[in-house]
């Protein structure tokens, strides 16, 4: 059974290349594109595809905005965010939203089909690039961490201050201090930026390779 796409871009000669590019395969069709965000919105809903692929052009709180409206929704309807420039941080902060691709425009054609390919089937994706790690130092791992300090990196990855840990958890921030100074000596990771991408490649987020 092939698996509906829905593209939403700001720049229809976009539309049409990925539209051209998915059409030569038999596992994939569009069903609708837009290029404005309440057409593409009209168009989830109407449609229900299996993936949205949607332009970072848009902005990314809106984007945010709208993947966690479709996730709060119950939709079964799993989210690839694309974008000529697209740093780290934004690439975390698209991810903690809830989507479950990220990937360049500028992928050759291969990766960009295999990413919505992968998201289609359940799976998550996101460029080598935006998982680079250059803080992280040698360190055991997260074997190590005791099962509040789990909880602590857990919500970090999600995006939660001190302050919302630390209600979140029952405990004060100053405690939330400490937990995090253990779990960065213990992971060797430095930061939180680098705990976030650290457990989103523990949690399986395949990473395109090839770049020319």
């Amino acid at each position: 059974m092939k698996k509906t796409v829905v593209i939403c871009d700001t720049q229809p000669v976009a539309i049409h290349g990925l539209c051209t590019l998915i059409s030569e395969h038999q596992d994939l069709v569009v069903a609708g594109d837009a290029t404005s965000l309440l057409a593409g919105m009209e168009l989830v809903r109407n449609l229900n595809p299996a993936v949205l692929v949607v332009d970072k052009a848009f902005g990314l709180q809106p984007l945010m905005d709208w993947i966690g409206n479709i996730r709060s929704n119950g939709r079964l309807i799993s989210t690839v965010v694309w974008g000529v420039s697209l740093n780290e941080a934004e690439a975390l902060r698209i991810v903690q939203a809830g989507a479950q691709g990220v990937v360049r425009k500028t992928a050759p054609l291969g990766s960009l089909l295999e990413c919505i390919r992968k998201v289609a089937a359940g799976g998550t994706w996101m460029d080598d690039v935006l998982l680079h790690q250059p803080d992280r130092v040698s360190g055991p791992g997260r074997a190590s961490l005791t099962f509040r300090e789990q909880q602590v990196a857990e919500l970090v990855e999600q995006g939660l201050k001190n302050k919302e840990i630390a209600r979140s958890l029952g405990i004060c921030p100053g405690t939330v201090k400490i937990h995090l100074k253990h779990i960065f000596e213990k992971t060797g990771v430095r930061g939180r930026y680098g705990l976030a991408l650290s457990g989103l490649k523990e949690k399986g987020y395949t990473p395109v390779s090839q770049y020319n």
